[in-house]
């Protein structure tokens, strides 16, 4: 008997939880900190790892694969980077049985480890630029963890690329923050606002960092993909040098950039409802799902015959389709796991549909009466499935813009007025901004609220800084975050 799933309103962090838990997608590890993602948990992930893989390939990136351990000396050429990851590395000091003569480091990100390669690969301007990518995990040791958002060890893709100039290397940087912004709009439907770091919060050893940032169901912040500008900080480290079209040395410019399995924990938290999920049809492993209806055994083979050829006539159309041919379970127990689940349409069919050779189609987005549409031809199934999958995709990513935009704050005057709405409304600050770093550090220390970026897009013009009074063109945006 499946568990209720906690209201959102009640307690948001245990609706999470308890949808991960409903729908299937993962389940704690015997190691704390880590997860078991589920075959369904791990089908939305391939979505999203095929959406992104295709845009690295058409963009000219190839794919690699680096190793999992990295000598701890490695780490340690780049000052910056072991200091900021130094709390979070796991390190393997003993291998068969015996004490090893340097330590190892469980890959907690891979910069250090292909720096050394691309030391050896790179020799001339002919051979740049280098545009690699990999599919890989990490481990960072979290001491608060939560499934998909921050694990002990995750999924991801980290691009590393190495290039002649910095004006080179930073277009990269963009360009790829213009790929996850693309696939978070159009695959995983969630708005996102492209930005830069603030030096407290950008990568240790980037020069500078950039992300996309999105608002989540509880109107909190997550940090859904990074892309970083690292100059030639690993470049010395390594000596990744290449010689100029005049036989002059010069040392290379990098960048890196990722995504990982926390955008399936945004893809919950952006479009879940107290039901369950509520996939966008371009990541849903399931477009449609059949539920076949009948009473009596008499009824039942014409009943799935008609669900077979309509199965058919999806699956030419290349959707994702199955056919919930369970016998043991009531129709409504179907519709509820199915809705859990957050399969984007439902078709039902039952004896009456099958005289009139129809069929019910019902969306998720939608919920109750209003989502449904009966008497659909079974002719014109396919077609009528084909119009209202793009229609349920745009649907989520308007509702999640309108729900951003609700929930956003445009200019404060004060701090205690950024405070109150902090506490009263939440979600996202908008304001302008010309604090100091301290400021910046206190401010979070105060409220728990981080500055998230600083928007890429600032139509807002000249402005006055709540805290500081100094007026800035530069614009923030604040609020708490996973």
């Amino acid at each position: 008997m499946a568990e209720k799933i906690t209201p959102r309103s009640a307690d948001y962090s245990r609706w999470y939880l308890d949808v991960i838990r409903e729908a299937e997608l993962a389940e704690n590890a015997p190691v704390r900190g880590c997860m078991i993602i589920r075959p369904y948990g791990y089908a939305i992930w391939e979505a999203i790892r095929d959406g992104l893989d295709r845009r690295f390939r058409a963009t000219g990136h190839q794919n690699a694969y680096f190793p999992l351990f990295i000598p701890l000396s490695f780490l340690q050429k780049e000052a910056e980077h072991v200091e900021g990851f130094s709390p979070e590395l796991a390190i393997v000091t003993i291998g068969g049985g015996e004490q090893l003569e340097e330590p190892l480091v469980v890959r907690p990100t891979s910069e250090t480890i292909i720096g050394h390669a691309y030391s050896r690969w790179i020799r001339s301007y002919r051979d740049l630029p280098v545009l690699i990518n990999q599919w890989a995990n990490v481990v960072r040791w979290e001491l608060r963890t939560r499934p998909f958002l921050r694990t002990l060890e995750f999924l991801w893709q980290e691009g590393h690329t190495a290039h002649a100039t910095a004006e080179e290397a930073i277009a990269e940087t963009l360009r790829m923050l213009d790929v996850y912004e693309d696939f978070a709009r159009n695959e995983a439907a969630i708005p996102v606002i492209k930005g830069r770091k603030s030096q407290n919060e950008k990568f240790a050893g980037a020069v500078a960092s950039y992300t996309i940032e999105a608002m989540m169901g509880n109107g909190w912040a997550l940090q859904a993909g990074t892309s970083h500008y690292l100059g030639e900080n690993f470049a010395r480290a390594f000596e990744i040098r290449y010689l100029d079209r005049d036989n002059v040395l010069q040392y290379c410019h990098t960048t890196s950039w990722g995504v990982s399995t926390r955008m399936v924990g945004a893809v919950i938290m952006v479009h879940g409802d107290d039901q369950g999920l509520r996939l966008p049809p371009a990541l849903a492993p399931i477009q449609v799902v059949i539920v076949p209806i009948w009473r009596k055994d008499d009824e039942r083979a014409r009943v799935l015959s008609v669900a077979e050829q309509v199965e058919r006539a999806l699956a030419t159309a290349e959707v994702r389709v199955h056919l919930d041919r369970r016998d043991d379970l009531t129709p409504g127990f179907k519709f509820n796991d199915w809705e859990v689940r957050g399969v984007p349409l439902r078709i039902e069919i039952g004896p009456r549909d099958v005289e009139q050779q129809t069929v019910v189609l019902a969306r998720r987005d939608v919920p109750g009466r209003e989502g449904k549409q009966a008497g659909v031809p079974i002719a014109g199934v396919a077609a009528a499935v084909q119009d209202l999958l793009p229609a349920v995709q745009q649907a989520l990513l308007q509702q999640a813009l309108a729900f951003r935009e609700a929930n956003t704050t445009y200019g404060v005057r004060s701090y205690d007025e950024f405070k109150t709405v902090l506490e009263e409304k939440g979600g996202f600050i908008r304001t302008h901004w010309a604090g100091s770093d301290a400021d910046e550090a206190r401010l979070k220390e105060e409220t728990k609220a981080t500055l998230r970026c600083f928007p890429l897009e600032v139509p807002e013009g000249e402005g006055r800084c709540f805290l500081t009074g100094q007026r800035t063109r530069q614009v923030a945006i604040f609020a708490r975050a996973y």
